[in-house]
Order: C-alpha cells, then structure tokens, then sequence
C-alpha cells in the first residue's frame, strides 16, 4: 500500500484505505480504485465508467464441481477466469487449459461455459436482464441500446419464429419473450444466443 500513497492515489475513492482493504477484500478494492482512477482521467463519476452489468437468472446447473476441482483456491482461480472472458476466442483457450489442467470436463462446467458465453454476448449488446420461467425466456435491452435496433430487422428477425416470439415493451426498454414448447426446450439456450448474435446485426446505429 505504501506504493499506492506515493502515487498519489489518496483518497480518490471517498474513504480512508486502512481498514478500508480488509472489509472489501483486496480484489475488489482493485477494481474500486481502477473505476475510480479512470473516471477521474475522462471527468466523470465513477457510476459513468463502472462496467455494464448483466442479471441473468437461467434454470442451469453451471458451476465447477468439487470432485472436478477438489482444490479451494484453484477453483477460485477458474471462476475468476470464467468470469473475465471477453470474447470467443478466450471461451476456447479456457476450455483448452481446463481440460490440460484438470481432464475432460463435466456437464456443469460446459453448462458454466455456456452461460460465461450468454453473458458476454448479453454486455456486448447491452441486454440488461435474462430472465427463465418455466418454459420462457425474457430478455430485457437497455433504453439505448433499444433505441438504437432497427424495428425492421427486429421484426424480419421474428417472423424466424412465429408465435413463439414476443415483442414488446418495459417503458422505453426492448422486451423480448421467447414462449417454448416442451420440444423447443432442450434447445432455449441456442434460440437466446442466436438472438443476442442477431442484436449487433440490427442496429441502425452504434451504441456507446
């Protein structure tokens, strides 16, 4: 910490560090002191620069099981990895080190795979919220980014699907229902990563 103090971080995130560390945890007062830093660089708040978030809540059994990785720390490791992904490329390269690392993996890791992919894709075009309820999906957009989709292609891209798509609205928000029957269901997963790829495709304009 005394590096910290003689780069003149001080206190930029609005409390004093001793102390301050051992109550957040070392890694997130990493992140804090990031955010901080660079919204001071661009002259904005911290809430400005934070990173997009996703609330996905999916009937999924996706994480790594003890028998899989029995070791407490190198578990922690992989999730943090899991959680870092940024793109295809980095879902691949971490399938082929879990695998050199610790063998062929089970159902629940390639199920943790699938939803570190749902929720990159869901940052990348600003979905707020993926939500499953028995045998539907909602998908909820942002206002920005809502505004910015072209309805044409929205509308081109839900005749794929007929009755089995929603279309609608949550004040100046896209919101999106995908009605499944129980033959649709074993593939939902699929039906919602081809629709978050599409997102980008129907953009009349970029979003920031």
């Amino acid at each position: 910490m005394r590096d910290l103090s003689i780069r003149g971080s001080g206190n930029i995130l609005g409390a004093e560090q001793h102390g301050f560390i051992d109550s957040v945890g070392f890694d997130m007062y990493s992140q804090m002191l990031q955010e901080a830093i660079q919204a001071k660089k661009k002259g904005k708040t911290i809430e400005e620069v934070q990173p997009f978030e996703v609330e996905l809540d999916l009937k999924i059994d996706a994480y790594i099981p003890d028998d899989y990785i029995p070791d407490e720390k190198q578990k922690i490791d992989m999730y943090k990895r899991f959680q870092a992904v940024q793109s295809k490329e980095d879902i691949e390269d971490l399938k082929d080190e879990i695998i050199d690392r610790f063998s062929d993996y089970p159902e629940q890791v390639e199920n943790l795979f699938r939803v570190s992919e749902l929720k990159m894709l869901s940052k990348a075009e600003r979905v707020e919220a993926i939500s499953e309820q028995k045998r539907n999906i909602e998908i909820i957009v942002d206002e920005e980014a809502s505004q910015a989709i072209d309805g044409a292609k929205l509308f081109e891209f839900s005749n794929q699907y007929g009755r089995m798509i929603q279309l609608g609205t949550e004040g100046r928000k896209l919101k999106v229902t995908f009605r499944l029957n129980p033959q649709q269901s074993h593939e939902r997963y699929q039906i919602l990563q081809k629709f978050l790829e599409a997102l980008q495709e129907m953009k009349s304009v970029p979003v920031a």
